[in-house]
């Protein structure tokens, strides 16, 4: 742990010394979120809108813009540098453990989406948003971003593992979009169409910002909190072990 500890600082610091690079992950979901309450939230006013639980439409669409923040993966940006300085060829000439290189940047990630989740509450707070589960509520939505962040810096790594090129790992940022749209973002999983409502099922996304959404709009609901652990810790077991079996195999 405290080989994993020491790269995570050292990424940590990265991710400081560069705030021009951080500085999108938090605007960008912002503005989806202003631009999406701007278009529909007179379509579905609060006073007859079922599935806002008495909410504004803000508090609906909230989930899709943690879930866009903590789909950057800049991390693998970063461990692309590492590559093409020679860095990484150091790393792992040491005999540290090859779990702590895939760690180290994983969790300096998720510190850095956990900064810009507490920072989108705190700014959504003052438009009517509110969490519904309260302060326990509140952990567990930022714990449910934390893990996507993880699943989603693992895959950017196994892009960067793989290519060893920036421009094809930035690239495969550009899977998330499609993810996301091919969720319920606007409305709930029932009022879709039902080719809609198939893909939406099919994609694990939807789990996961259901599980975020029930939490801030009905407070602890059991069915889609566990989907949605379910799905997170399934996800993360398969990127973890690809990203460990990459980094072994690398040469």
């Amino acid at each position: 742990m405290n080989a994993t500890w020491l790269l995570a600082r050292r990424a940590i610091r990265e991710s400081i010394r560069t705030p021009e690079a951080t500085l999108p992950t938090l605007a960008i979901p912002l503005f989806f979120l202003a631009v999406n309450v701007g278009q529909a939230a007179r379509v579905f006013p609060t006073e007859t809108t079922p599935f806002l639980h008495g909410q504004s439409y803000a508090a609906f669409q909230l989930p899709s813009s943690l879930l866009l923040a903590a789909s950057f993966g800049s991390a693998a940006i970063y461990l692309v540098e590492d590559i093409e300085r020679g860095y990484f060829d150091k790393l792992r000439a040491t005999p540290i453990p090859r779990s702590a290189i895939v760690l180290g940047r994983l969790l300096a990630g998720m510190v850095t989406a956990l900064l810009i989740a507490v920072l989108m509450v705190l700014v959504s707070l003052p438009f009517g948003i509110h969490v519904e589960g309260g302060v326990a509520g509140f952990v567990v939505l930022i714990a449910l971003m934390a893990a996507w962040t993880l699943v989603f810096s693992g895959f950017m790594q196994l892009i960067a593992l793989k290519s060893r090129s920036a421009a094809a790992t930035q690239s495969g940022s550009i899977v998330f979009f499609p993810l996301l749209f091919l969720t319920p973002g606007f409305v709930p999983r029932e009022l879709l169409t039902r080719p809609m409502e198939i893909a939406a099922s099919c994609n694990p996304v939807t789990y996961v910002m259901e599980a975020m959404r029930s939490v801030i709009l009905e407070g602890f609901v059991a069915a889609p909190l566990l989907r949605g652990f379910a799905v997170l810790a399934v996800l993360l077991a398969i990127t973890f072990c690809l990203n460990i079996r990459l980094v072994r195999r690398y040469d």
